[in-house]
């Protein structure tokens, strides 16, 4: 039997194969907070990054991205926040990494607090430290680090869109913040 290597045994779909497979299937993604602790591990700042998205709007973000083909939950935080940190941001995941919540994003408005137009996806959603420099990368146009109470604030949650102000107020509860 011949094996017939395609792009999709490396996690990648095709423009239109990503779009047939959003209109058919759930997607997995992960959504990652980034924080800085102190040497007791408390947290004391939490990175939201700004970007523009595909209706033009400036809005503030969580760090994520799909879980690809073939891909340990662990390869996909790191490649994400690599992706969208730089490749010196030195994030700590643990070993054996466990969500504190799972979001689902409906295309649909108003399904649960969270929404993707494209999709429907399941994103599994982790507080992960990060203790290099952060520059933001890709389409990312800055990174911001707030106090958790700043990021608690009304003006900062409204900056965030599809729902991951609930992702980041969970976060903070998950932390004892």
């Amino acid at each position: 039997m011949t094996e017939v290597t395609t792009a999709t045994d490396f996690g990648w779909l095709a423009p239109e194969e990503m779009d047939a497979a959003r209109e058919r299937l759930p997607i997995v993604y992960v959504d990652v907070v980034p924080v800085r602790v102190d040497d007791q591990g408390t947290v004391t700042a939490v990175g939201l990054l700004l970007r523009a998205g595909a209706d033009g709007q400036i809005k503030r973000a969580l760090v994520s991205g799909r879980v690809l083909y073939h891909e340990r939950i662990r390869s996909a935080l790191l490649r994400h926040v690599e992706k969208d940190l730089g490749p010196l941001a030195l994030p700590r995941i643990p070993p054996a990494p466990q969500p504190f919540a799972v979001a689902e994003y409906f295309p649909t408005p108003g399904v649960t607090p969270f929404h993707d137009p494209r999709q429907h996806a399941v994103s599994l959603a982790y507080v992960v430290p990060v203790e290099g420099d952060c520059a933001p990368q890709q389409d990312a146009l800055e990174l911001t680090w707030f106090s958790p109470d700043e990021a608690r604030e009304a003006a900062v949650l409204v900056e965030l869109a599809n729902g991951q102000s609930t992702l980041l107020l969970q976060a903070l509860a998950h932390l004892g913040l």
